[in-house]
């Protein structure tokens, strides 16, 4: 396989869930081959860098292997090199601290309302914004 479409591939090594949104991240302008925009069809062969904004993050990646099907993680792993700059790995890490734990509310106090999941979601808001 010498050539395999963008959105298939990176479907295919695990960088987007589906393969529709790799599409849509490809037709959104998210997805760059070698610092041009890319349609969903545009070919991609070894040993090109791709940029791919998703989720406030730019990462950057080495095809070194060409798949169109779906594989497990460790497999696909090997398909790509990671090139994202070291500030945008730690931006992720950051975003991530104090993530893991889920939401509490007090012993007897229900659902929240309407109204208190307005106001929790405002406050979340503020707080997505910064990172």
């Amino acid at each position: 396989m010498e050539k395999v479409r963008i959105d298939k591939w990176l479907w295919s090594v695990r960088i987007f869930k589906s393969r529709t949104m790799a599409t849509d991240a490809c037709k959104s302008g998210k997805v760059k081959i070698n610092e041009l925009n890319v349609k969903p069809s545009q070919m991609i062969e070894v040993n090109e860098i791709i940029e791919v904004k998703k989720n406030g993050f730019n990462m950057t990646f080495k095809s070194l292997k060409l798949i169109d099907k779906r594989v497990g993680a460790p497999i696909a792993v090997e398909c790509y090199e990671d090139l994202t700059p070291e500030e945008e790995l730690n931006k992720y890490k950051n975003w991530y601290i104090g993530k893991a734990a889920s939401e509490r509310r007090e012993k007897g106090a229900g659902r929240p309302t309407k109204r208190e999941r307005r106001d929790l979601d405002k406050y979340k808001d503020k707080f997505k914004d910064k990172f």
